[in-house]
């Protein structure tokens, strides 16, 4: 996962993003191929600003076993 900055350009009706070469490269991005992008038009300053305030039913030990077992790690 890379976390880069890049600018808007209008495309259409649309705004669209550049991925740099680098990005690509180290990626291994294809055409056409579906990629998660997150984004902010403001500085991230702290996790809150990537997670926000979300209130979960289980708790962290809960969700993190649900993980190891879906992943299947064998803990």
């Amino acid at each position: 996962m890379i976390e880069l900055k890049a600018k808007t350009k209008k495309w259409g009706n649309s705004i669209g993003i550049l991925i740099p070469k680098e990005a690509i490269r180290k990626e291994n991005i294809k055409p056409d191929q579906e990629v998660t992008v997150l984004i902010s038009a403001k500085p991230i300053t702290k996790a809150g600003d990537i997670f926000g305030t979300m209130k979960f039913k289980k708790s962290t030990e809960e969700l993190m076993r649900e993980v190891d077992k879906d992943l299947d790690f064998g803990f």
